[in-house]
């Protein structure tokens, strides 16, 4: 979900993903919660636009995204 369907490798760096996008936050240094992905996903924030509102990503695949990020960065 994260570097095909969301497409966010080309925004966000990550190293787990081995992603090195420069437009958007470095996820790495943010180490979000969970809970803040989620919201982030859902409702986009800033220049991030929202993939659940619109039905982009089901939120089955917001919830398994949500936990790939938090515990990639939460080593």
């Amino acid at each position: 979900v994260y570097n095909n369907k969301a497409a966010w490798g080309s925004s966000h760096n990550l190293k787990s993903a081995d992603t090195e996008g420069n437009i958007c936050p470095n996820i790495d240094i943010l180490k979000p919660t969970e809970e803040q992905v989620k919201l982030i996903v859902t409702e986009g924030l800033g220049v991030m636009p929202a993939f659940g509102e619109e039905g982009i990503l089901t939120s089955e695949e917001i919830d398994a995204v949500s936990h790939y990020v938090f515990t990639s960065t939460n080593k």
